[in-house]
C-alpha cells in the first residue's frame, strides 16, 4: 500500500510540474525571449565575482576582518570568528559556485553552440571564461581546502558532488586549464568591450592577467611542491605577467545602484557605522611612519593623528580612525588583481631561486612603490618610506618572509582575502587574538551547514581528507606548512 501510494504521488508531482510548465509558456511574451546571452552572463559572473570580493557586509564577506584591516564597533560576533551566525560560508559557498561558476559554465556552452561566432571567437571567449573560472575555483580552494570539483556544476548526473583534492587535483588541473588557453589570446578575438568590463575586448590585457593568475597559483604551491611550482611560475613570467598598475584586473564601478562599488552599500547607503581601522593595522604603520596613512584612513582624530581599534573588542567609532575616504566613493574601483600583488609573489620566487628576471629586492620594491602609486601617494613618499632602514629590503627587520610578508599584507589593504592568505602563507605579520572570544584567526573557512545537512557523505570525507583538525576553522591548508 506505501508503494503505491508513493507511485501516486510520484505521478501527481510529474503532472503538476508538466501543468505548471504549460501555463508557464502561455505567459512568455515571444518579443522578449527570456533565453540569457553567453555576453550577458560573462558579464554577470564578473560582476558576481568583484562584488564577493569587494564587499565588507558582514552577511557574505568577512574576510577584511580577519586579516585585521578592519574591526567591528556594536556587533562584534564575526571579528571574532562566529561564521555560522549569519551562514556566512554558505552564502560564500553559493555565491561562487552559482553566481560565478555556473554562470561561466552556462557561457561557454552558448559560446560553444553559437554558429554565428568564428573558431577564432570562440576560442577567445572561452579563453577569457577559463581565466575567470580557474580564478573562482582557487578562491573557493583556498578559502575550503578539499571541495567539490571535477563533480561540480553537473546537478544532473552529480546531485551530490565528491569532495577533491587541491593539491594532487585541483591544483595541478587549474594549471593545465590556464596552459591550454594562455595561447590563445596571442591570436583570438574575445568579448567586446560591452561584454567585457575588465579590459574592453584587450586580449594582450588578458593575456597578462592569464599569466599573473598563473603565477598565483604556482608560487602557492612553493613551499610543498617547489618542482610544479618553479615550472609552473618561471613560465609565467617569461610568457608575460603585470608590469605596472596599468595591468591592474579592474571593475569600474558606477555612481548608481545597482553598480556601485558593494563597499558604498556598506559604508554609505546603509547609514551605518560598523568598522574602525584595527589597531593590528594602524600600529605597524605608525610604526614605520606609512605615507598610506592618510590615504587607507581618515584623519577624522586630527592630521596625522591614527588610533586603531582593538581587534575583536567592542570598539567606539567616535575615538578611533575611520576608513578611508575612497573607501566611501560609489565608484571606488573593484580589484581582482593588482601589479602590487604580482610583484611580492615574483619577490618570494626570487627568494625561492626560481628564474624571474629580478631579485628579491627589486620586486619588493616594485610592490611598495606600485601600492603606494595606486592609492595616491606622491614620488616623494615612495622614495621617503623606501629609505628608512626598517622598510628597505637590505636592513628591515626580520627574515625575508616576514619582510615580504609584513609589505605584502600592508599593500593589499581593502582586499581582505588576498590579505588574509598572505598571513597564511607567510606568517607574517602578527596578527591579535580577537578580544572577546580569545580566539585566533581561522586558517580555512569551515564548510557550509547546507554541506553538512544534505552532502553528508561527501562532506564527511572531505573533513577527513584535512587532515587531524577536520573542518575545523584551525586546520590548515594544504600549501599552509610553515
Amino acid at each position: 500500500m506505501k508503494k503505491i501510494f508513493i507511485s501516486i504521488l510520484t505521478l501527481t508531482l510529474v503532472f503538476s510540474c508538466m501543468s505548471d510548465e504549460k501555463y508557464d509558456r502561455l505567459n512568455q511574451d515571444p518579443k522578449n525571449p527570456t533565453e540569457v546571452t553567453a555576453d550577458v552572463l560573462f558579464t554577470s559572473a564578473t560582476k558576481s565575482l568583484v562584488d564577493q570580493m569587494s564587499s565588507t557586509n558582514q552577511n557574505r564577506n568577512v574576510f577584511k576582518l580577519f586579516a585585521q584591516y578592519f574591526t567591528q564597533v556594536t556587533y562584534v560576533d564575526e571579528s571574532n570568528y562566529d561564521l555560522n551566525g549569519r551562514g556566512i560560508t554558505d552564502t560564500h559557498w553559493t555565491i561562487i559556485n552559482t553566481n560565478v561558476l555556473f554562470d561561466l559554465k552556462d557561457s561557454k556552452s552558448k559560446v560553444l553552440a553559437n554558429t554565428e561566432l568564428t573558431a577564432s571567437e570562440k576560442a577567445g571567449r572561452v579563453a577569457q571564461i577559463e581565466v575567470l573560472s580557474v580564478y573562482a575555483w582557487q578562491l573557493l580552494t583556498d578559502s575550503f581546502g578539499n571541495i567539490p570539483y571535477t563533480e561540480a556544476l553537473d546537478i544532473e548526473q552529480f546531485p551530490l558532488p565528491a569532495y577533491d583534492d587541491p593539491a594532487t587535483v585541483i591544483y595541478p588541473d587549474l594549471i593545465n586549464r590556464l596552459d591550454a588557453v594562455i595561447a590563445d589570446f596571442d591570436t583570438a578575438d574575445g568579448f567586446d568591450n560591452t561584454a567585457d568590463r575588465i579590459y574592453g575586448g584587450n586580449m594582450a590585457a588578458w593575456k597578462k592577467f592569464a599569466n599573473s593568475l598563473k603565477l598565483r597559483v604556482g608560487i602557492r604551491l612553493s613551499d610543498v611542491n617547489p618542482t610544479l611550482s618553479r615550472s609552473t611560475v618561471e613560465t609565467a613570467a617569461l610568457s608575460g605577467v603585470f608590469t605596472s598598475n596599468a595591468d591592474n584586473a579592474l571593475l569600474n564601478y558606477q555612481s548608481a545602484t545597482p553598480n556601485t562599488n558593494p563597499l558604498w552599500l556598506d559604508l554609505v547607503q546603509s547609514g551605518r557605522s560598523d568598522f574602525v581601522a584595527t589597531n593590528t593595522m594602524v600600529d605597524i604603520m605608525n610604526t614605520k611612519n606609512d605615507p598610506r596613512r592618510p590615504l587607507y584612513f581618515k584623519e577624522n582624530l586630527g592630521a596625522g593623528t591614527f588610533v586603531g581599534g582593538p581587534y575583536g573588542d567592542f570598539n567606539d567609532f567616535s575615538t578611533n580612525t575611520h576608513l578611508g575616504a575612497l573607501l566611501h566613493e560609489a565608484t571606488f574601483a573593484g580589484v581582482l588583481m593588482d601589479y602590487a600583488e604580482v610583484s611580492f609573489y615574483l619577490a618570494e620566487a626570487a627568494e625561492q631561486t626560481f628564474n624571474v628576471g629580478g631579485s628579491a629586492s627589486f620586486f619588493y620594491t616594485n610592490g611598495i612603490t606600485a601600492s603606494i602609486e595606486y592609492w595616491g601617494g606622491s614620488p616623494g613618499d615612495v622614495i621617503g618610506y623606501l629609505a628608512r632602514t626598517d622598510v628597505a629590503y637590505a636592513s628591515a627587520p626580520g627574515t625575508w618572509r616576514e619582510k615580504i610578508g609584513t609589505q605584502f599584507w600592508l599593500a593589499m589593504y581593502n582586499r581582505g582575502f588576498e590579505g588574509w592568505t598572505v598571513w597564511r602563507k607567510f606568517d607574517a605579520p602578527t596578527l591579535n587574538i580577537a578580544v572577546e572570544s580569545g580566539l585566533p584567526v581561522p586558517n580555512r573557512y569551515t564548510y557550509p551547514i547546507d554541506e553538512q545537512n544534505l552532502n553528508s557523505t561527501n562532506w564527511a570525507d572531505g573533513s577527513s581528507g584535512l587532515g587531524a583538525g577536520g573542518d575545523a576553522q584551525s586546520t590548515k591548508l594544504f600549501w599552509d606548512i610553515n
